[in-house]
């Protein structure tokens, strides 16, 4: 990301959680009617202690200077989460992590499963199971993974990536019951890379090419969160064994690779992980 693509980031993300937040959610009076949603500018320098004039400027993504104590201020009056907290801190002081250990380049080989790793995905049997790596690729899955998703090994190694699938491939599109609700799960944890890797200008070409190729993928980014690991519910209509339920929860693995394991558990109390079973083996007609 170049200096002013991370100015505009950061002007928009600020725009975004500005608008989140009403005047009750923050103690301030209602006041008069609003033309629009969310806190006026003047509400959010008021709430983090500095002057309209400098928050204006920073929400316009001017190329001013901000000190950690002010900036906190200002992601605790806009009720940012921790990792909220770290990509405005990353959009601003332009200090994303291992950005000087990593390469930029768009054809950055994929990485490859430890053995370890391998044997993890193998016991996850009922678990469907995905690797991807900190560009959304799909490096790694499970057979449940490929029974309950697609059976990724027939998609070319190069369209293997989670964020462009899930706006591209009808069949992933039909599988959840809110699928917005499941895509903004990955966006969230693409945003959160997206703030750390601030240098890496794959980014800004991938985001320029979802928007152009993919008209529903601007607004859902828009909204998005930051999120290095959300856990929700997903509800699938599955085409062979209809309501499954998972729990998803989002794994890191520490080391070079950059390594994030999505891990679908069956609900409890529900009969998803017997519906897996009979789809992982079903004898092959």
């Amino acid at each position: 990301m170049n200096h002013a693509a991370r100015l505009a980031a950061l002007s928009a993300f600020l725009k975004t959680q500005r608008s989140k937040l009403s005047p009750e959610s923050v103690g301030l009076p209602v006041g008069t009617r609003r033309r629009t949603a969310g806190l006026r500018r003047e509400e959010v320098a008021q709430l983090a202690g500095v002057s309209t004039t400098w928050y204006t400027w920073l929400e316009q993504g001017r190329d001013i200077q901000a000190s950690p104590q002010v900036l906190d201020a200002v992601a605790g009056a806009l009720q940012l989460t921790r990792d909220e907290r770290s990509y405005l801190f990353s959009l601003a002081f332009d200090a994303g992590s291992g950005v000087n250990t990593i390469s930029t380049a768009r054809t950055e080989p994929v990485p490859e499963l430890s053995p370890s790793l391998l044997h993890i995905l193998k016991e996850l049997r009922y678990c469907p199971t995905i690797v991807s790596d900190r560009r959304c690729r799909i490096v790694g899955w499970n057979e449940a993974a490929a029974h309950v998703f697609l059976d990724f090994g027939l998609v070319p190694v190069e369209e293997r990536n989670m964020i462009s699938l899930l706006f591209s491939r009808p069949e992933l599109k039909r599988l959840a019951i809110n699928w917005e609700h499941f895509a903004s799960g990955y966006l969230a944890i693409f945003r959160s890379y997206y703030g750390q890797y601030v240098e890496d200008s794959w980014y800004e070409q991938f985001l320029r090419e979802m928007s152009a190729q993919h008209p529903d993928f601007q607004p859902l980014w828009e909204r998005s969160r930051v999120s290095t690991a959300p856990e929700v519910i997903i509800e699938f209509r599955h085409a062979k064994a209809g309501k499954m339920q998972f729990q998803l929860s989002s794994l890191q693995q520490h080391g070079e690779t950059d390594l994030r394991l999505s891990v679908y558990t069956p609900a409890p109390a529900s009969p998803t992980e017997d519906k897996l079973r009979k789809l992982i083996n079903a004898p092959v007609i």
